[in-house]
């Protein structure tokens, strides 16, 4: 499977906050928040749905990636996406290993088993 999601009773800004929570004790920072809804209602677009992109990232880990590698940069930093889905938070990500497989590099392989394994339990945390 490319993605994994799950569904959370809480609402969005508590999802989001305790994913904040449990990604800094994973040594992983948002560097990067994105409102879809938010954007694409400021081009006019008409879009109500709530849908929060995260772009997270843990410096040494990218370090570790991007020696063995520079191709993993394509995929960096990793995402994390918040976003109703008919009244329902559900918080998700495409998973590392499938990402990194198009690379077809073993070592780097084993890096992202680990990244997924640690933004998996952040998730898991979250319900």
């Amino acid at each position: 499977m490319f993605d994994y999601t799950v569904s959370t009773n809480k609402n969005m800004d508590e999802a989001i906050q305790s994913l904040e929570e449990y990604l800094k004790e994973e040594k992983f920072g948002v560097i990067w928040r994105f409102d879809i809804k938010e954007k694409l209602q400021e081009k006019g677009l008409d879009f109500h749905k709530e849908f929060k992109v995260l772009e997270v990232c843990n410096p040494q880990e990218a370090q570790r990636v991007l020696n063995e590698n520079e191709m993993a940069g394509y995929f960096l930093p990793c995402k994390i996406v918040v976003y109703d889905d008919h009244g329902k938070v559900k918080i998700g990500m495409p998973k590392p290993t499938a990402l990194i497989s198009l690379l077809n590099d073993v070592k780097l392989k084993q890096f992202a088993k680990d990244i997924e394994n640690r933004l998996i339990g952040c998730i898991d945390k979250c319900i």
